[in-house]
């Protein structure tokens, strides 16, 4: 008796639901990014349920830490009331990196000037 085919979700379908749900969480402008450029963070826990939850800007691995976890775990208005925009601008060459395909996807096509920065970081 043959076995009855399973038909194998798209990789790519996956892909671009988590785009279309980053997307949905971006500021209008990277200039609505208006978080903190100096000092502690301490993030709600909405954004972070477990583990570290206080980070110091004026270290740049800590600072590294809260953006990551802002990106990935942040909704719109954590976005705007804990990012920065010239951190971010400053830190996206590493950044982009250190976070998923779909949520570097979605920042880089909603922020041109995103892309910029890696070309001018490597210069």
């Amino acid at each position: 008796m043959a076995e009855p085919s399973v038909s194998l979700p798209v990789p790519n379908a996956a892909f671009e639901v988590l785009c279309q749900q980053y997307t949905k969480r971006l500021p209008a402008r990277l200039e609505d990014l208006a978080g903190p450029t100096h000092g502690t963070v301490d993030l709600p826990l909405h954004v972070v349920w477990s583990g570290r939850r206080s980070y110091t800007l004026d270290q740049p691995r800590s600072r590294m830490g809260l953006y990551r976890t802002v990106l990935a775990e942040g909704q719109r208005q954590d976005l705007i009331d804990f990012l920065n925009r010239d951190l971010l601008l400053a830190q996206w060459p590493v950044l982009r990196t250190l976070i998923s395909r779909p949520a570097r996807h979605s920042w880089e096509a909603a922020f041109p000037e995103l892309t910029g920065t890696r070309t001018t970081a490597a210069a």
